[in-house]
């Protein structure tokens, strides 16, 4: 019985342990979604299959749902100091929510090896993109 007790509070303490990285993870990953206008999720697929061993499709549908509510609020934040732009910002919301959907969809039927490429080379055109033009 004592081992057993013992066996629980060890889990207990791991199960704390690996809550509060996810928890830090977290916030630096809403700073960088807040700083930067987005990119959040970039960091979340990451953070998911790595800390917490999730699959990647479930870790990609998991950093929409993640994300949604932060870039929400970044956004609301961004039209009250008056940086954002209501006659680009709604045209491209439109093709967005086009391009969620198609999104949502085509994760169903990618197999993981072409989900995790794709994602892969989307963040390398990212980078390239920033550190070069």
């Amino acid at each position: 019985m004592k081992n057993t007790l013992l066996r629980r509070i060890e889990q207990n303490e791991r199960a704390i342990s690996e809550k509060f990285v996810l928890v830090c993870a977290g916030i630096v990953t809403g700073l960088a979604n807040g700083l930067f206008g987005g990119g959040g999720g970039m960091l979340v697929v990451p953070m998911l299959t790595f800390l917490a061993g999730m699959q990647v499709k479930n870790a990609h549908a998991t950093a929409i749902l993640v994300i949604l509510p932060v870039s929400a609020l970044s956004g609301i934040i961004y039209a009250a100091f008056g940086n954002f732009s209501f006659s680009t910002g709604i045209p491209v919301t439109a093709g967005v929510l086009a391009g969620g959907v198609l999104g949502a969809l085509l994760l169903k039927k990618l197999s993981v090896k072409w989900v995790s490429v794709i994602f892969a080379l989307v963040m390398l055109a990212a980078g390239a993109k920033m550190l070069f033009f």
